[in-house]
């Protein structure tokens, strides 16, 4: 299962996916969110875009790890902190 949050967390490959290393990711509700400089540059421009598919292959397993972590079974969700709680690296208790 360790492995499994790493490939997830860490999904995008050790030279990132402008092949220089460096990733940096914005958030956005909408594109009005986006001053407009910065949406003409980056969204508009064909030359500057990139769109890149995002596939899981791993989508199954994630299903079931969401269900048995947001249903309404607790019984699940602490059996999955048991099994996984000495992967924790970084706790704020």
């Amino acid at each position: 299962m360790k492995n499994y949050f790493r490939k997830v967390a860490f999904g995008i490959g050790p030279n990132g996916i402008g092949g220089n290393g460096k990733v940096e990711i914005s958030r956005f509700k909408g594109l009005g969110e986006m001053n407009p400089k910065q949406l003409k540059e980056t969204t508009m421009d064909p030359k500057n875009r990139r769109l890149i598919k995002v596939t899981n292959s791993l989508e199954h397993q994630a299903n079931n790890l969401i269900q048995d972590l947001m249903g309404k079974s607790p019984e699940k969700r602490f059996k999955f902190i048991q099994e996984n709680a000495r992967f924790a690296d970084d706790l704020d208790v």
